[in-house]
């Protein structure tokens, strides 16, 4: 805070205020001096400035380490302060692909049937399609004609496309949201919505080979390896094949996960300050925002499904729904809706409250850390000023 008279200079004074923290709601993505602004009042009507009045407060992430950083002591006996050397990107998007995993394959089953359920369609023809596989019969089917291991098959495949899926999906939705906030810095309804569909679609595009090689490998006989599946795609279908269904694919999964994420942001948001920290409060916000959007986007999603398989008679998504309405009645588009409900909750659930928790974590740990440095650094000024005459 500076005032000047007769100077031409104005006077900046820092100070740093002891208890001060930034409310826990708030998320800053870039150090607050990058859009630090420097106002003043002009007071006559010349325009010309006669007093000068301003306030800059800066609230940045202090990074005096050095003679001050924790000991090894210090962080045996505070473990959680170790984390905060973890580069922030590098943890959430590990995150992402374990939780990712975890939920893909907690989930398996539930998918296969799904997927058995959606493609019965195409699978059993013209004549029979209306004499669709239900959900016990689907269940039994898998057990009888496989055993155990099948209610997993096709799970390597999806496992490894959903590590990258996972985390590229997490970590770019981050990234979406600062690209999309507003000149005062807040990210609107609409802001959110894009930054998910955005999210989406990248994780999508990049993965979806893997998706179709795995439903390949999950519904039609005869395969038992991902790259048999893939040389036989390569041989007789061409390069195009990996990427069937793309179209209804970034179609559906844009609102899906735009609506998802957003609901998921706006709800905890709007949970009192007590509750927004509590785990189970972010699980019951999860598994609200995936049941809107599986009830919202879930057509879009068997369509893609369809156009995925060999010998699909459809060629673009306008083609593909009265079709399917016309083939399997309106009901058809929801297919398998209740594995695929039941599959998404608990991994919607997982995925989100996971990478939750990981935000958190990397957030107490700078605090942790930090609270060794300040504790460091005034011990260290004891000792100076005992030793001073």
């Amino acid at each position: 805070m500076g005032e000047t008279k007769s100077r031409s200079k104005a006077i900046i004074r820092f100070q740093s205020i002891q208890d001060l923290s930034p409310l826990e709601t708030t998320t800053l993505d870039d150090p607050l001096y990058l859009n630090a602004r420097l106002c003043y009042n002009l007071s006559d009507s010349r325009g010309t400035a006669r007093n000068y009045f301003a306030c800059l407060s800066i609230s940045e992430k202090r990074e005096q380490r050095q003679g001050f950083e924790p000991t090894p002591l210090q962080l045996l006996n505070h473990p959680l302060a170790a984390l905060s050397y973890v580069p922030k990107d590098a943890a959430i998007f590990a995150a992402g692909a374990v939780a990712g995993a975890v939920a893909k394959t907690v989930t398996a089953p539930l998918d296969r049937i799904k997927l058995l359920m959606q493609t019965q369609g195409v699978r059993a023809g013209q004549e029979s399609a209306k004499k669709a596989i239900g959900f016990i019969e689907a269940i039994v089917l898998i057990g009888k004609e496989e055993g155990i291991k099948g209610y997993w098959k096709g799970n390597l495949p999806q496992v490894i496309r959903v590590i990258p899926y996972s985390a590229v999906q997490l970590f770019a939705y981050e990234t979406y949201k600062k690209l999309f906030k507003g000149k005062d810095g807040e990210l609107s309804v609409v802001g959110r919505l894009a930054a998910g569909a955005c999210a989406g679609m990248t994780s999508t595009f990049i993965t979806y080979p893997l998706d179709v090689l795995r439903l390949r490998l999950a519904v039609e006989p005869g395969y038992r390896k991902m790259s048999e599946v893939a040389l036989t795609m390569l041989r007789e279908e061409g390069f195009a094949s990996f990427y069937y269904g793309l179209g209804p694919s970034l179609i559906g999964i844009a609102p899906y996960i735009a609506v998802n994420f957003c609901i998921f942001d706006l709800v905890k948001r709007a949970l009192p300050e007590k509750y927004r920290q509590k785990t189970q409060a972010s699980l019951l916000t999860a598994v609200v925002s995936a049941l809107a959007a599986t009830v919202t986007c879930y057509p879009l999603d068997t369509v893609r499904r369809q156009m995925q398989m060999r010998g699909t008679p459809y060629k673009s998504v306008l083609e593909a729904i009265p079709g399917i309405i016309e083939r399997e009645g309106v009901i058809g588009l929801y297919r398998g809706f209740v594995p695929n409900a039941l599959k998404n909750l608990p991994n919607s659930s997982i995925r989100l409250t996971t990478f939750d928790i990981v935000k958190r974590l990397i957030s107490a740990s700078e605090k942790e850390f930090q609270k060794i440095v300040d504790k460091n650094r005034l011990k260290e000024k004891q000792e100076t000023n005992v030793g001073e005459p």
